[in-house]
């Protein structure tokens, strides 16, 4: 009995072993009838990631964005508390008014100090009419003219003084809108359309200036990257056309080399064998249209793997049969 057991379990698994090897060599034979002029590396689709920061520390408000949710450029994903700048602004506000009084007030004392001044020359034009004529001494002259320079001098000071307020006024105002800035960056909004890939902060708990409360995937920039050998990527052109065909899918992708690595490099750990791991390979981004991704923006999900086709210089192919067929609602430009 104890047998039997063991090879009703192992017939199972060498049925799955075999169908496993099946596919392989189905691959494979795809791979062999690539024409010349044709290269390909295992990949899977990336994106850069955009993190949803507090610019400076506080208590999280609120979060209104789930982890998946499809975000737009924009649009509000969580809100830190301001009760603290409210106050700031408040008393900012009541200083702005204060200085603008005392400038209304500075000016009501330039006007004085003006009316005075206009006294104390109109009396020393009188003193000098005086003296011309011998009805005045000169002492009388020099105490006019002293009294003029003092009425001028507090005239100056005066000036000064309504300036003085004009500059505190500004920085008065400067500050309000500093705390208005504060206020505005306490509502964290996506920079570009993603989808929330982590939430890291809920309300009430506090995070640091730089604090991250959600990250998000940028999907205008979804890419596969594979690694190819000296000998074939010194033939990849920037701008070269290239297909992506996803592991299980029967359709192609396309797409456009966007960067060639000037460095080699030993293939990641992703990558399925251990002598291709060992090997120096340079790194090739295949980069998909924008506008194709947002006609299938629900469909896009970072992580899945497959297969990334690109064109060698000079003379590129056709593109084979299997790269041509379409994705399901788009056709593929001829240009492709």
């Amino acid at each position: 009995m104890r047998r039997l057991t063991n090879a009703a379990v192992l017939v199972p698994i060498l049925l799955v072993l075999a169908g496993a090897g099946g596919v392989w060599h189905w691959w494979q034979s795809r791979q062999d009838k690539l024409p010349e002029g044709l290269q390909f590396g295992n990949g899977r689709m990336e994106s850069d990631q955009v993190d949803i920061a507090a610019k400076s520390a506080g208590r999280v408000r609120e979060v209104l964005a789930r982890e998946g949710d499809l975000v737009s450029a924009g649009q509000a994903l969580a809100r830190i508390d301001t009760t603290e700048l409210q106050a700031q602004r408040a008393k900012s506000a009541a200083d702005v008014t204060s200085e603008e009084a005392s400038m209304l007030s500075a000016k009501a004392t330039v006007a004085q100090r003006q009316a005075e001044l206009l006294l104390k020359e109109e009396n020393l034009r009188r003193v000098l009419g005086l003296v011309g004529v011998g009805a005045a001494s000169k002492q009388n002259r020099d105490e006019a003219r002293s009294e003029r320079d003092a009425a001028r001098a507090v005239l100056e000071a005066a000036e000064k003084t309504v300036t003085a307020r004009e500059q505190s006024i500004v920085a008065a105002k400067a500050l309000v809108d500093q705390i208005d800035a504060q206020i505005a960056d306490a509502i964290l909004v996506a920079p570009v359309r993603g989808r929330v890939l982590y939430r890291l902060a809920n309300p009430g708990e506090v995070v640091s200036a730089g604090g991250k409360v959600l990250t998000i995937v940028n999907l205008s920039e979804i890419y596969m990257e594979i690694y190819l050998p000296s000998e074939q990527v010194m033939r990849v052109p920037i701008g070269s056309q290239a297909r992506i065909q996803f592991d299980g899918a029967d359709f192609a992708v396309p797409a456009k080399v966007s960067f060639v690595s000037p460095e080699a490099q030993f293939t990641p750990k992703q990558v399925e064998t251990r002598s291709e791991r060992d090997k120096l390979m340079f790194r090739v981004k295949l980069r998909i249209p924008p506008s194709l991704i947002e006609r299938h923006i629900e469909q896009v999900k970072t992580g899945a793997r497959g297969v990334g086709y690109v064109r060698l210089d000079p003379n590129p192919p056709d593109w084979p049969a299997f790269l041509q067929k379409r994705i399901e609602g788009d056709l593929l430009d001829a240009g492709d």
